[in-house]
């Protein structure tokens, strides 16, 4: 006899089938502002460069500050700026589920996570006093090798955890992915010089430390996407004043190139009547 093949989704009851998961629980959003001003304009200056320099195929997503909920139940871990490959947004933000990033909901995790130290109690690479007072159990650094996110990036611009044993006296360390454990990218001493950069491979950009002005008349290190070569890339604004800058040389150029004809006329007009009054026709010259 033979034996019919049942659908699978005969063995379930048509009120159990689970179509889109339940997420009411989770804290997607609470408005408490957490960030410093020097955090905040980092975190603007390497999420705005990529969508304005167009380095990246799209699509992509670089956000600052939101929730990466890598499990359906608990926190989410939220990176000072993240960045994920062949991603997008969904066109309707008035549902939950397109407002943080939701694993299930983007199918991958993340390709790089930044944390941006601005004291000595955040956890990137070592749990704090306090942190171990209140029985946590994982540093960022941590969760981050955990659930897989390639390259975990930790920049420490006012110093605040040098002497910890991952950091040592490095502003900038990079580490990524290999066998199941971070190994990192930048030098054993870290980066700790402005110019020195590291290259992320399977992202096609490099993270560099420069120093420079941005937004305001006093210079500080930045950290800023870059190159291979490490040459910055650029925001918005400062394409906008470089190619300004082009068009006011070109100008600049082009009035001298002016001036230095007409100087020649000049010249040549003077001769001219030089020759004459010596009773020179100045075509027979």
């Amino acid at each position: 006899m033979t034996q019919q093949l049942l659908n699978p989704e005969e063995l379930l009851n048509p009120d159990e089938i689970v179509t889109e998961l339940d997420i009411s629980h989770l804290v997607i959003e609470d408005d408490t502002p957490v960030d410093n001003i020097q955090s905040e304009k980092q975190q603007r200056l390497l999420v705005e460069p990529l969508y304005s320099s167009k380095v990246l195929l799209p699509p992509f997503l670089a956000t600052a500050n939101v929730g990466l909920f890598y499990k359906l139940k608990g926190e989410p871990i939220v990176p000072d700026v993240m960045l994920s490959l062949g991603v997008q947004c969904a066109e309707d933000f008035s549902q939950r589920r397109n407002r943080s990033y939701f694993v299930w909901e983007f199918g991958k995790m993340p390709e790089v996570c930044i944390e941006i130290v601005s004291n000595s109690e955040g956890d990137e690479v070592a749990l704090s006093a306090k942190s171990q007072q209140k029985h946590k159990s994982h540093a960022k650094k941590d969760i981050y090798v955990q659930i897989g996110v390639s390259y975990y990036v930790v920049f420490d611009p006012l110093r605040q955890i040098q002497g910890q044993t991952d950091m040592r006296d490095a502003l900038l360390r990079v580490w990524t992915i290999a066998s199941g454990r971070y190994i990192e990218l930048t030098p054993n001493t870290g980066i700790t010089e402005v110019g020195q950069s590291v290259w992320l491979e399977t992202v096609g950009l490099g993270l560099t430390l420069w120093e420079g002005q941005f937004e305001e008349a006093m210079t500080r290190p930045w950290l800023r996407w870059c190159d291979r070569q490490g040459h910055v890339i650029p925001t918005g604004a400062e394409r906008a004043d470089a190619e300004q800058l082009r068009a006011d040389t070109e100008r600049l150029q082009a009035d001298a190139e002016r001036l230095r004809a007409d100087a020649e006329r000049l010249r040549a007009e003077r001769l001219a009547e030089r020759l004459r009054a010596m009773g020179v026709n100045p075509d027979d010259v």
